[in-house]
């Protein structure tokens, strides 16, 4: 197993993870080839040093796995760093085996390294099993959040 940034050449994987669920398959756009827009988030994602793409390959160079990462600078907490996670997903057919944990250590590990003094994430309330396994993980349902969505 092997975690590292993700490439350009990576992008229809990714997309595909994201888009295989029962809220992304809403959201996201999965035609071949991918919208062009895809590739333009992928260009500012990368060229910024406080957004991490992260992809985990298994032994045959097969992305199985995905993560985003942003480091976040603030005021509060004496100028304190928060990294914030998203778009997590494990590939469908190698849910089940714990990858999701070792996904999870890897970006607590990542956050660390990094100096953030906590690592949060929002989960959409229609996901109960994944706030379960966020839980267990250690993570703790301290606040509320909220969303303005504008399209």
């Amino acid at each position: 197993m092997d975690f590292r940034r993700a490439k350009k050449e990576d992008i229809p994987a990714v997309i595909r993870m994201l888009a295989n669920d029962k809220l992304g398959k809403l959201r996201e756009d999965c035609k071949d080839p991918l919208p062009e827009k895809y590739y333009q988030a992928f260009e500012k994602i990368d060229s910024d040093e406080k957004q991490e793409l992260i992809v985990l390959e298994n032994e045959q160079n097969e992305i199985i796995g995905t993560l985003q990462l942003s480091f976040i600078q603030y005021l509060t907490y004496q100028g304190g760093i928060r990294a914030q996670i998203e778009a997590v997903r494990i590939r469908e057919d190698h849910r089940g085996i714990g990858l999701g944990e070792k996904l999870f250590r890897w970006a607590i590990n990542r956050a660390k390294e990094r100096d953030a003094h906590l690592l949060q994430l929002t989960s959409d309330k229609k996901r109960p099993e994944a706030i379960a396994f966020y839980e267990k993980l250690g993570f703790n349902p301290s606040h509320e959040g909220m969303k303005l969505h504008f399209k």
